[in-house]
């Protein structure tokens, strides 16, 4: 029996799916918990309905998953009502300006973890934590920003997690005060892309990268970033999601202004390692997982998102003045010199007591700190040489090296 009164109905062997999970059924509890109505609109109902149907048909849920996914919807769900009763009650916080923010827009598992974590060592770089994305509600202060228990309450199911996949570590680091990437904001739109990292769901990954109106999205975004900064600020946010990269012309409009880091790594290196985490964060869910069958999903949708971006330089939809683009070998090889770059590009001082934290934060967070994840081209299934065709035009166009297959 499955939480909501939901059961596990048996498709086969291996397979279970969700009996009477519904958008109502879910909204309806939702409000009885937060005791609120307001949903701020009703554009996330296009979304959801994707992910509940996807879920029933096509996720191949095992117990956990239809035990657990019920509480991630709720989740949100939960969290956007609370948001938009804050920002109803304070509505001065939704005047407030969001300073044009640095965004990171490379594609996962070229570095961009490490950089905004470190680049979050910076006071001045307001990043979006863990802790307060997860539990945002009361706003965050200052005067307990360090201290708040929430960061305690999500560091235990971080770790409850970690316990039941202990080869995630070395693939991700994670942790309640480490900074968090924007689709866990874009979440509560149910326009994001962390669902399609949890379960297989072909067709709501169709239309969330090709068909999806993300503008409510970004919208829903700036006022996460307003509750969040309402009672500590900083001089500029600094985001992070290679899932922007689908997305761009919506980010664009609701942050005309926006910086951007681009950071770049061969695809036949990015591809598997990124199949190589999606599988294994969807154990948990679903016990029908390969990285050859995730490779095969995301492949083209990565190659996509990549020939996007060539195209967003050359109309001028992103400027070149804009942007910083980062190779994952430089940086690996020095990233503060990486950091010392960016900071110099946007005339922002690097104090020395910073780089002293960045440089403190590297020794304690060494890449092969719980172990090295180890993943290989085969395991994809895949050909490396129609890869490297398929993203000649992105590979020129960025000067982006190719490493050597393992």
């Amino acid at each position: 029996m499955g939480r909501l009164g939901l059961t596990a109905r048996d498709e086969g062997p291996g397979r279970l799916m969700l009996a009477g999970l519904s958008t109502e059924q879910l909204i309806d509890t939702a409000r009885a918990r937060a005791g609120l109505d307001d949903f701020d609109g009703d554009t996330f109902r296009l979304g959801l309905d994707r992910l509940v149907d996807g879920l029933e048909h096509e996720a191949d849920l095992n117990e956990v998953g239809v035990a657990i996914t019920p509480e991630i919807l709720l989740s949100y769900l939960t969290n956007r009502l609370q948001v938009t009763d804050w920002h109803r009650r304070h509505p001065e916080m939704g005047q407030s300006e969001v300073t044009p923010p640095i965004v990171m827009i490379g594609m996962g598992r070229t570095g961009t973890t490490i950089l905004h974590d470190l680049l979050a060592q910076d006071p001045a770089n307001r990043v979006p934590r863990t802790w307060e994305v997860d539990r945002p509600c009361p706003p965050p202060e200052t005067a307990t920003y360090d201290t708040d228990p929430r960061i305690a309450e999500v560091e235990a199911t971080i770790e409850a997690a970690n316990q039941a996949h202990p080869e995630f570590k070395a693939m991700h680091p994670s942790g309640a005060r480490l900074a968090q990437e924007c689709i866990r904001i874009t979440g509560a739109e149910f326009a994001s892309l962390i669902f399609l990292s949890q379960y297989r769901l072909p067709t709501y990954q169709r239309w969330l990268t090709n068909e999806a109106d993300l503008a409510p999205a970004y919208r829903w975004h700036r006022r996460f970033l307003q509750l969040l900064q309402w009672r500590h600020g900083g001089d500029r946010w600094v985001l992070k999601s290679g899932a922007h990269l689908w997305a761009l012309p919506a980010l664009l409009a609701e942050y005309p202004d926006a910086r951007f880091i681009q950071t770049h790594r061969d695809p036949t290196r990015v591809i598997p390692s990124i199949s190589s985490l999606f599988a294994t964060v969807r154990r948990t869910f679903s016990d029908r997982v390969s990285i050859a069958a995730v490779a095969e999903e995301w492949a083209a949708p990565i190659l996509d998102a990549l020939d996007r971006s060539v195209s967003a330089r050359e109309t001028g939809l992103i400027p070149n003045h804009r942007v910083i683009d980062v190779h994952y070998e430089a940086f690996l090889a020095d990233p503060i010199d990486t950091i010392r770059a960016i900071y110099s590009r946007w005339d922002a001082e690097l104090r020395p007591d910073v780089e002293s934290r960045m440089r403190a934060f590297l020794a304690d967070n060494a890449q092969d700190k719980h172990g090295t994840h180890r993943y290989s081209f085969a395991d994809t299934g895949l050909d490396a040489g129609s890869i490297l065709e398929q993203s000649r035009r992105y590979r020129e166009y960025f000067d982006v090296p190719t490493e050597p297959s393992r």
